[in-house]
């Protein structure tokens, strides 16, 4: 079994998330100013996105506490 987890090279560097390739210490986690910049674009165009535990209509999940005045 290697000392290293899967994502991580030699030196105790990752591989970038968007090429794959070894990590620079100015860029970490990414290998390059261009893939940090690929890597920003994804999130202001919303590709990154967090679940979200609310329904549809905005009501709160069954048995989640409201705000409501009962």
């Amino acid at each position: 079994m290697s000392s290293h987890p899967a994502d991580t090279a030699p030196g105790g560097r990752g591989k970038c998330p968007i090429c794959g390739r070894t990590s620079e210490q100015r860029y970490i986690p990414f290998c390059s100013s261009r893939c940090a910049d690929v890597d920003l674009a994804r999130w202001l165009r919303g590709d990154y996105a967090i679940a979200d535990d609310e329904s549809e209509d905005g009501d709160a999940p069954a048995g989640e506490p409201t705000d409501e005045k009962r």
